[in-house]
């Protein structure tokens, strides 16, 4: 049975990456073929920022318990791998969003003339740091859901 391994952050980055220059490229292909600008709710930007609050909020809730610090009830370890499992699905869902919103922010800020081209760049760049905030988070729990391999738990030839 293989472990999981930890969330690799060049993968993380090259992620990013391609969804920027998707996020950018429809932005240019909507602006030229219909001669709009692509909206971004604000809406978008809360939702991720209250999802990196919440990932945040409950590392540190889980921390002590992961930790094993006294007087801090122990994590079932159910809940513990739910939790890992949970980080590395956030973290590269962060990154998705990350570099989709920064390269509608990328092709909006060219377009700051207009209100709605300043507006759409301001909600993407709250949107993109909302959605880094998810992958730091993310990448905090988990950090945090690590266990030291143990002389009973290593790996028998």
């Amino acid at each position: 049975m293989n472990a999981m391994q930890p969330t690799r952050v060049r993968l993380l980055i090259g992620v990013s990456l391609v969804c920027g220059a998707l996020g950018w490229g429809i932005v240019q292909v909507v602006a030229s073929w219909s001669g709009r600008l692509v909206p971004v709710p604000w809406l978008a930007a809360a939702a991720l920022w209250i999802m990196a609050a919440a990932l945040a909020y409950w590392t540190v809730l889980s921390r002590p318990r992961l930790q094993g610090r006294p007087g801090a009830k122990p994590l079932a370890p159910i809940v513990a791998a739910r939790s890992a499992a949970l980080a590395m699905a956030a973290s590269r869902i962060g990154a998705v969003m990350l570099g989709f919103y920064a390269g509608v922010a990328i092709a909006m800020a060219g377009r700051l003339g207009t209100a709605t081209g300043a507006q759409a760049f301001w909600s993407a760049t709250v949107a993109a740091l909302g959605a880094l905030g998810i992958v730091g988070a993310a990448l905090w729990l988990e950090r945090t859901c690590r266990i030291p391999l143990g002389r009973d738990d290593e790996p028998r030839p």
